[in-house]
């Protein structure tokens, strides 16, 4: 059993994190801290977490943590995961990695001189509808992929996070945020790396000057083409399609926990398979799952090193909408 501590314990850590670990069977949460002490003891007692602890040191060097789970916000991330590397702990942290890839290196660095595993929380590879597009893709069903999209949109200004549209905390606005995971559902069920970004992004007189609404153009290492759509200012959605030169899969709610989601297989505009799958358990198999990387007992599938990656083509992004130019990213860069 793996004992972990919170650190930066906040509305996701009360909505999506304490009721995954009630269910797992490796993870344990054993403790946590907040940057708010009251806050602290009241997420302690309504969620019966034993420990509480008066500092980020504290709980990073405790005896009674075996792996610190960072859920701070951005800009935080880089100087929480050195704390916990120095104190010899594993690492699960949530996306971004960090603010750059430079950041993220240095935390891929310290990881390793401290000999600890380090995730990232990319729980959606641990989504039943990304693991079925996946193997219907890479099972050849559609043939070789031509074009892959994914969108995620919700309405931020609801988001308990007010740290979201704050520049000094947030790596991006809605790219940063969920963009960020599109890029990785298509990386993941393509099996290829983003070679080249091009991007178009809209701000508000809300958002900070981070952007609100964004569209990605990718070129991924296959000769895939792809789309991400990514927005703060409209009603919840998240979908998938992979369009192959044999046929299309599609999916609705591709990366919703909540509710069950329809995985197509389409050819000539006629459904041929439709699959109905639930990824209300994501959260607690992820966590297993960097339990028992920990433990030795099998892979976790979304490594720090990995999501490097992701952090990479979250610069260019950026890059491409401040200069308005396409950025290449170098292979193995």
């Amino acid at each position: 059993m793996v004992r972990y501590g919170i650190l930066g314990f906040g509305h996701h850590g009360g909505k999506r994190l304490v009721p995954a670990f009630a269910r797992a069977q490796h993870s344990r949460l054993a403790g946590l801290w907040r940057r708010d002490p009251e806050k602290a003891m009241q997420s302690a007692g309504r969620f019966g977490i034993e420990h509480v602890f008066p500092s980020a040191e504290e709980l990073c060097r405790s005896p009674l943590i075996d792996a610190i789970f960072i859920t701070s916000p951005d800009a935080f991330h880089m100087p929480d995961a050195l704390l916990a590397f120095r104190h010899g702990k594993h690492v699960l942290c949530e996306k971004p990695l960090a603010m750059n890839t430079g950041e993220a290196d240095r935390m891929l660095a310290a990881a390793q001189t401290a000999g600890v595993h380090f995730g990232v929380a990319q729980n959606f590879r641990y989504n039943e509808s990304l693991r079925l597009v996946r193997n219907w893709v890479q099972s050849g069903r559609i043939g070789t992929p031509r074009f892959a999209t994914a969108h995620f949109y919700f309405q931020a200004e609801r988001s308990p996070r007010a740290w979201i549209d704050n520049p000094a905390l947030a790596c991006g606005g809605s790219l940063g945020d969920v963009g960020i995971h599109c890029i990785d559902a298509l990386r993941y069920v393509l099996l290829q790396d983003v070679a080249a970004v091009s991007a178009i992004a809209r701000s508000d007189d809300h958002s900070g000057g981070l952007d609100t609404n964004a569209v990605l153009a990718l070129e991924f290492s296959g000769a895939t083409l792809g789309s991400v759509m990514s927005g703060f200012r409209s009603h919840y959605r998240s979908f998938l399609e992979v369009a192959g030169e044999n046929g299309t899969i599609q999916a609705e709610n591709a990366m919703d926990v909540d509710h069950s989601v329809e995985v197509r297989l389409l050819r000539g505009g006629k459904t041929l398979e439709n699959q109905r799958v639930s990824n209300a358990d994501a959260y607690r198999r992820m966590l297993d799952a960097f339990s028992a990387w920990i433990e030795g007992g099998g892979e976790y599938a979304a490594p720090a090193a990995d999501g490097r990656n992701n952090q990479q083509a979250l610069d260019a992004a950026y890059a491409s909408w401040r200069s308005g130019m396409r950025q290449i990213i170098p292979a193995g860069g």
